[in-house]
């Protein structure tokens, strides 16, 4: 048999549809039930059903009022704000097209992102970084909170396939890449509610992330308002050791975070009490059995972990009703076809190793990239997008996770690309080589690191310095390594593999 998983084709999409209408379509029904409670250590802010929507509908009506269109490209600038999301479905609401953007990422970074996309409005907050771009409107923050009070607007409906958001990724060029989604890529997200969440309208699902990172965006809040849950999400300045009061006190049903955060709550606490916690989500980066274990230890509750990427978000998990084999991630989602595919594009028998690959027929994979007809035709071979990971399939269709083939590193939950940290390093003086990988500095803990040749050791504290000023602080090394030569390999290719066993080796003999 081959590594093919395929039971049946996910309920097709209405036509004509809205992402934003979809998202707030139970508002009308659920009008005073608490949407989204914002939870600081005394006290939450509560967002109901009803003002949940007027705002978002105001939004829409307000980003018309200043010249918008059906179609027009929005940069969004914002911060950890509940107007992030706000102001995300609500230029959807009227059929623009948002980019949500980490508030992390440097003014150089955002000048690249606004010559890509040739915005007709930057959305920006207050303190968030954002180069001048001469002919483009800027809305602040304090215009955006005016809009909320606005008439509603009509939903924008339309073919399901149309452009909806934008949102970028490291790729494996160097250069981040705009993946392109369509307004359908929400109905799609259903999928994930059974064959991950276990997601029902009685829900309180806590998400630790903040409001502007798009696992957060889709996980911790879309998905809840779209079944009518209640979506709570810590206040900014929450850290991971304060996250299980406020699970408790709020009566959380299902936490939702990356590896790390667990691993930091489980650093402090051997046992918590967490009465109403079904289960947790984890996603971003891989999860170690270690965590698993300790958090059942210390909850008796589960944790599911979910795959997936930007151009599809999450398409493999475990879940409440098909928990994954010791092992494996799980299984492709009711609804999904998913394969192992050889470099040919053929499914590989069953249990061999091959490159995990998800259908072109997957109502929730991207449209492209933008702008890179080449580059989106690559990373398909007939029917099946290549998404770069290995791994195997076993008789039941759960999916062993093997290893990436393209170096991509990972840094608490966002995928970087080590040539775009070493491309922000070319000008640097006195550095002549530079590579870039991601070591475990501990178990479970991963870091970037920066490996580099020079004719002496430079000084650590200059170069965090000049990574500040050109990287978010996420792909930002952490660790600067000097060293004679980069390993490289007959056809001088350099071996990132190699980096990482010298620093084991120079890290043993410390």
């Amino acid at each position: 048999m081959r590594s093919i998983y395929d039971e049946g084709p996910f309920t097709p999409c209405p036509d004509p549809f809205n992402f934003t209408a979809h998202v707030l379509g139970r508002a009308a029904d659920l009008p005073d039930k608490i949407a989204l409670a914002v939870l600081g250590p005394a006290r939450a802010e509560r967002w109901s059903y009803a003002r949940l929507e007027r705002a978002v509908r105001g939004t829409g009506t307000g980003l018309l009022q200043a010249g918008l269109k059906p179609g027009d490209v929005v940069l969004m600038r914002l911060g950890n704000t509940v107007e992030f999301p706000i102001a995300y479905l609500g230029a959807m609401a009227v059929g623009c097209v948002p980019v949500p953007s980490s508030s992390q990422i440097t003014a150089r970074e955002v000048a690249a992102m606004i010559d890509t996309l040739e915005p007709a409005a930057i959305l920006r907050g207050d303190g968030i970084a954002c180069p001048d771009a001469p002919g483009v409107p800027v809305i602040g923050q304090d215009d955006l909170a005016a809009m909320r009070d606005l008439a509603r607007c009509d939903y924008e409906m339309g073919d399901p396939d149309r452009l909806a958001y934008v949102i970028f990724t490291s790729g494996t060029s160097g250069q981040p890449r705009a993946v392109c989604h369509a307004h359908r890529a929400i109905w799609a997200r259903q999928m994930m509610h059974e064959g991950w969440y276990g997601l029902g309208e009685g829900d309180r699902l806590c998400h630790a992330g903040a409001f502007n990172w798009t696992y957060t965006l889709g996980t911790g809040l879309m998905d809840p308002w779209s079944v009518g849950a209640t979506a709570l999400i810590p206040e900014p300045g929450t850290t991971p050791e304060m996250i299980p009061l406020l699970l408790r006190r709020h009566d959380a049903t299902i936490f939702a975070a990356a590896p790390g955060v667990y691993r930091k709550i489980l650093s402090q606490n051997a046992k918590l009490d967490l009465p109403r916690l079904r289960h947790g989500l984890s996603a971003g980066e891989k999860l170690s059995e270690a965590i698993r274990e300790a958090w059942n230890a210390a909850t008796g509750t589960m944790l599911y972990e979910a795959f997936g990427m930007s151009e599809c978000s999450t398409f493999i998990s475990a879940s409440p009703t098909c928990p994954a084999r010791p092992g494996t991630l799980g299984r492709p989602q009711k609804g999904r076809r998913v394969a192992i595919v050889d470099e040919a594009g053929e499914p590989v028998p069953l249990g061999a190793d091959g490159t995990i690959a998800v259908s072109n027929r997957d109502p929730g994979l991207m449209l492209g990239y933008l702008g890179a007809k080449e580059e989106t035709a690559a990373r398909f071979r007939g029917e099946w997008f290549l998404t770069g990971d290995h791994g195997a399939m076993g008789e039941d269709f759960q999916i062993e996770y093997h290893a990436r083939v393209d170096d991509m590193m990972n840094a608490g939950g966002y995928r970087v690309s080590p040539l775009e940290v070493e491309a922000a390093f070319q000008d640097f003086p006195g550095l002549t080589e530079i590579g870039v990988t991601d070591i475990e500095v501990k178990a479970d803990a991963r870091v970037i690191a920066a490996f580099y040749t020079s004719e002496a050791a430079l000084d650590a504290d200059a170069l965090a310095a000049y990574a500040k000023e050109r990287l978010a602080r996420y792909k930002q090394p952490r660790l600067f390594v000097h060293v004679d030569a980069l390993p490289r390999n007959p056809n001088g290719k350099l071996q990132r593999q190699a980096l990482k066993q010298l620093y084991e080796a120079q890290h043993g003999q410390a």
